[in-house]
């Protein structure tokens, strides 16, 4: 147009200004007809959201899918006979467009061109409707838009806070929180519990969601406590011919994956996943709430029942980066509202215990939980009397892993009131005698005993080493014998002489005074010397394979299967990873191959994995099966079971020189073994098995040998 204009002025003769006026309007008339065309494409296109998706011209793609998603919401279509025109975008029916939505949310969640572009509002407006239009959710294959529609929000607020705005402001929270509360299934329900905790996880959009805190935390609540039994009653129980086929769907391959079904176990594990999800996302979700607004938490404490399973609620295996129940336990004790509620709940208290002696990841989070309890002069009394028998077994943890020194925290919280005259008195209550006698060994030990051993001298010191160590070895060898009782009297002599800077020599001794409560079967004191032995294990708490795997057997023995799972796969880890320089190593990497579990090792992980599974205990609840004896696992005893060194490190491996020595286990156990001509199944160093033959053999024995020991075994 410039050109042309600039042509006019120069040019002087009006024959010549005719023709390039005539050249203007040609061109005007072709450029109105370009916009026409380019009007046309736009109003009167298919709208495919494929096709819009896959447009290189931004301009036209950005334009094409605002259309797509302004008119989503109001489509009428029908999978019946679903022919050309009858769907909103080209023929496929609603559910299936939104689904493709779903997978572009999931592939790029931080991808804002959609988000600008309408999806959030549509989606919102897709649940809204599903929620209002009962028949129109039913028709055809529009059961599956209120999950992808909900997992649309989920996906795309998950890391940005300008697209959790987008979704509030498109009214989102609303029927989120009716789809929470069970508006459908529970399939919905997790993808709502999912973007509920994301809106509520940023600044900007918690007011929204916190405007509705009163309705939020009961279904939260609610869905958290029931959806295990829920997921298992409405799918898992029931026959696969029988499920829902659009939760089948879903679970297994998606509405339009591509070929045959799959086996039910499948959907069956994917089931376990998504339930075990739905509650983690819903206490992330009540979680958000309480870190934000301490109000919320008598709400949240309000159901003792809830309080009381909080902290059996955990990710499992499928999902252990959540702290599930423990991290909203350690929240509520951050108020005097929710300390009081966790107070005045005693299996509360006793599941905090129970995984802070576990080698749960979350461990350090049941501490801080305790800790700030008795930290508490209101809440003190209740808790030390509940807590502080098995408590005070972590009295020598140093570091569990970003936690400096919590021993000493422990410590200084139990001997809170050690400064007044009465101080097992709290507001006029007296500790009970358990508690009582715990913290008064406690205070003998790291205050009076320790104060004693700071004033001796070197020599004095050492002498006490060399006693422990003696009474050590008289330990073993009545163990050996059958002497158990006798075996645990030497090691508790021991214990009294060895100094308590002689952590390493130590932890052999609680190590092997476990093994002997675990032939007596006492499987809590047998607990409580594993927890003692890892609590001083070098370089980090739960570093002590033996003491990992007695502590298994002990929990086995209680019936706490995740407690000895956990233990077990410790140990595992610890076993398969070690470098010890053993025989057994250096065979195996001669193989090129690696280090085998040991057979009870690998079966004990196998029961436990069976019995901590989501479904376990409802399905426990619903069938009369029981467990066969077969399927339990031998523990020692003095007649039958498996065996094991009794001695953790063996003589040759302390050194008098260092205050610890934090070599990796070594013994000679099976030498010893050796020589005595008993047989051996040899899974490994370390942890030889006594065959039942070997151990009958021992027994009788033991009769014949305590005649021949007549000599005084003091030193």
């Amino acid at each position: 147009m410039e050109l042309n204009t600039r042509s006019l002025q120069q040019s002087g003769s009006s024959k010549s200004k005719g023709k390039i006026m005539a050249k203007i309007v040609e061109e005007d008339e072709e450029g109105e007809e370009e916009e026409e065309e380019e009007e046309d494409s736009l109003s009167s296109g298919c709208h495919c959201f494929l096709c819009a998706i896959k447009e290189p011209d931004a301009r036209l793609r950005r334009a094409s899918l605002a259309a797509f998603f302004r008119e989503l919401p109001y489509c009428e279509d029908d999978d019946a006979g679903a022919g050309a025109g009858a769907g909103v975008d080209g023929g496929r029916s609603c559910g299936e467009v939104v689904g493709a939505v779903w997978r572009a949310a999931m592939g790029a969640p931080d991808d804002p061109e959609l988000p600008s572009l309408g999806a959030i509002r549509c989606m919102s407006l897709l649940l809204a409707r599903a929620l209002a239009d009962v028949e129109w959710r039913r028709r055809g294959r529009n059961v599956y838009v209120p999950y992808y529609a909900a997992h649309v929000i989920g996906s795309y607020t998950i890391r940005s806070s300008a697209h959790a705005e987008l979704a509030v402001a498109a009214g989102a929270v609303r029927p989120l929180l009716a789809f929470l509360g069970g508006a459908m299934t529970w399939v919905e329900q997790r993808a709502a519990a999912r973007a509920l905790g994301h809106l509520a996880s940023y600044d900007a959009t918690f007011p929204a969601v916190a405007r509705h805190a009163a309705e939020a935390v009961p279904l939260a609540v609610r869905a958290a406590s029931t959806c295990v039994g829920n997921v298992y009653a409405s799918f898992v129980a029931l026959a696969p011919s029988k499920r829902p086929k659009y939760q089948r769907d879903l679970l297994t391959r998606g509405l339009d994956g591509g070929g045959g079904g799959v086996v039910a176990d499948g959907e069956e594990r994917k089931a376990e996943e998504w339930a075990s999800q739905l509650q983690c996302w819903s206490l992330y979700f009540l979680s958000c709430l309480a870190s934000r607004d301490v109000s919320s938490h008598a709400t949240i404490c309000h159901d003792p029942v809830f309080l009381r399973e909080l902290c059996q609620m955990w990710g499992g295996l499928a999902n252990g980066d959540s702290p599930a129940g423990v991290g909203l336990l350690r929240l509520l004790c951050r108020s005097a509202a929710g300390r009081a509620a966790i107070a005045a709940c005693r299996d509360a208290l006793s599941g905090l215990c129970d995984l802070a002696r576990s080698s749960d990841d979350w461990q350090y989070m049941a501490i801080d939980c305790l800790l700030l309890l008795l930290d508490d002069r209101e809440t003190w009394h209740a808790v030390a009397d509940a807590t502080a028998a098995r408590l005070v077994d972590l009295a020598e943890l140093r570091h569990l892993g970003p936690r400096r020194r919590l021993g000493n925290a422990i410590t200084a919280a139990l001997l809170l009131d050690d400064g007044d005259d009465d101080g097992d008195i709290v507001h006029g209550r007296e500790l009970g005698m358990e508690a009582k006698e715990a913290i008064a060994r406690l205070r003998e030990v790291q205050v009076e005993r320790k104060g004693r051993e700071d004033a001796m001298s070197r020599d004095e010191l050492l002498k006490r080493r060399i006693m422990a160590k003696e009474k050590k070895r008289q330990g073993n060898d009545m163990f050996w014998h059958g002497e158990v009782e006798k075996a645990i009297e030497l090691y508790t002599e021991a214990l009294e002489l060895c100094p308590l800077s002689r952590r390493r020599e130590r932890l052999v001794l609680h190590s092997n005074r476990a093994q002997c409560r675990l032939a007596r079967r006492d499987a809590d004191a047998a607990v409580g010397d594993a927890t003692r032995a890892l609590s001083l294990a070098r370089p980090a708490a739960n570093a002590h394979a033996r003491s990992l795997w007695r502590r298994a057997q002990a929990y086995d023995m209680k019936g706490m299967a995740r407690e000895s799972l956990l233990d077990c796969l410790a140990f595992a880890g610890a076993w398969l990873n070690r470098k010890d320089g053993t025989a057994a190593a250096a065979a195996a990497a001669s193989r090129g191959g690696n280090p085998k579990l040991p057979y009870c090792v690998a079966r004990m992980i196998s029961k436990q994995m069976g019995l901590t599974g989501l479904f376990s205990a409802v399905a426990t609840n619903s069938s009369t099966t029981k467990v066969d004896r077969d399927d339990r696992m031998p523990h020692y005893s003095d007649g039958d079971g498996d065996g094991g060194d009794s001695d953790g490190d063996g003589d040759g491996g302390d050194s008098d020189d260092e205050e610890d020595d934090d070599d990796d286990d070594r013994d000679e156990s099976e030498e010893e073994f050796a020589e005595k001509g008993m047989k051996l199944c040899r899974s490994g160093k370390g942890l030889p098995i006594i065959t039942d033959e070997a151990w009958r053999r021992l027994a009788r024995r033991k009769k014949a040998t305590s005649r021949v020991l007549s000599h005084d075994h003091r030193f």
